[in-house]
C-alpha cells in the first residue's frame, strides 16, 4: 500500500479508518485488524512521511469505559515492539471474555496508541516535523453500526442513544469535521493527541443516566 501511494508523491497525509465490529467477526480478528494493524501502520507512514504531513486514526468511545489496566500494560500496548504486540498476556484468547472485550482492548490499545502509543509515534513523527492525533468516535451511522444496531446488542445502543446528551447517533461529517481540524494548518499546534466525540454518551456513563447500568 505504502509503496503504492508513493508512485503519486511523497506522503503527506495518512487517515486509518480501518476497524471490524464486535457483532461481525471473531477475538483474533478483532485484535489483528483493530490493534495489530494500527500499529503497523502507524509505525510503517511514520518513516516515510514527509516533512509537516499529518495523520488521523479514527479509534472508539469504547476503550473509555474499561478499568484501567494499570500503568504497567499500558506501557506494555503503548512500546512493545510491533511484531510481539500479539504475544502479550493481556491479549491471550484466555484473557478476553468475548468479542466486545477483544474490541475494548483492540480500541483501548488504538486509544492508548492514540494517546500513549500514538504519543509516542508524535515524537518520532515530530522529527520529520509531522503530526498525528486520534479521534474516539461514537456510534456513527455506517454499515457497520447498523450491523451493531441489528446485532445482539443493538438494544444496548438504543438505550445508550436514548439517555447521552446527544439523544442520537453522530454522522460521518461530524466526526469529519474535527478530522479536517486536526489535519488543517488550524491544528499545526495539536499532535499526539486523542479526541472523544461520542455525543456525550461517555459522560452519560461516568455521571449521568448510563451511570447506573455499568
Amino acid at each position: 500500500m505504502i509503496e503504492e501511494a508513493k508512485k503519486y508523491g511523497e506522503i503527506a497525509m495518512l487517515i486509518n479508518g480501518a476497524g471490524v465490529s464486535p457483532s461481525q467477526v471473531s477475538i483474533e480478528t478483532i485484535l489483528k485488524v483493530d490493534l495489530y494493524g494500527t500499529a503497523v501502520l502507524l509505525e510503517e507512514v511514520g518513516k516515510v512521511i514527509k516533512e509537516g504531513g499529518v495523520g488521523v486514526t479514527i479509534s472508539s468511545q469504547s476503550g473509555y469505559r474499561m478499568k484501567d489496566l494499570g500503568a504497567e500494560i499500558d506501557n506494555q500496548l503503548a512500546t512493545t515492539p510491533t511484531e510481539e504486540l500479539l504475544d502479550l498476556e493481556v491479549l491471550q484468547i484466555k484473557n478476553i471474555k468475548d468479542t466486545l472485550h477483544a474490541y475494548q482492548l483492540a480500541k483501548r490499545f488504538a486509544k492508548r496508541c492514540n494517546v500513549k502509543r500514538v504519543m509516542g509515534c508524535a515524537v518520532k513523527w515530530g522529527e520529520k516535523g509531522a503530526r498525528i492525533n486520534s479521534i474516539s468516535s461514537g456510534i456513527v451511522v455506517t454499515p457497520l453500526a447498523i450491523d451493531e444496531f441489528n446485532g445482539p446488542r443493538g438494544d444496548f445502543y438504543k438505550n445508550m442513544f436514548a439517555k447521552c446528551p446527544a439523544r442520537r447517533p453522530a454522522t460521518a461529517d461530524e466526526v469529519a469535521n474535527v478530522a479536517e481540524l486536526l489535519m488543517s494548518p488550524k491544528g499545526a499546534f495539536i499532535t499526539g493527541s486523542d479526541f472523544l466525540i461520542d455525543g456525550g454518551a461517555t459522560a452519560s456513563y461516568f455521571y449521568g443516566a448510563l451511570k447506573s447500568e455499568k
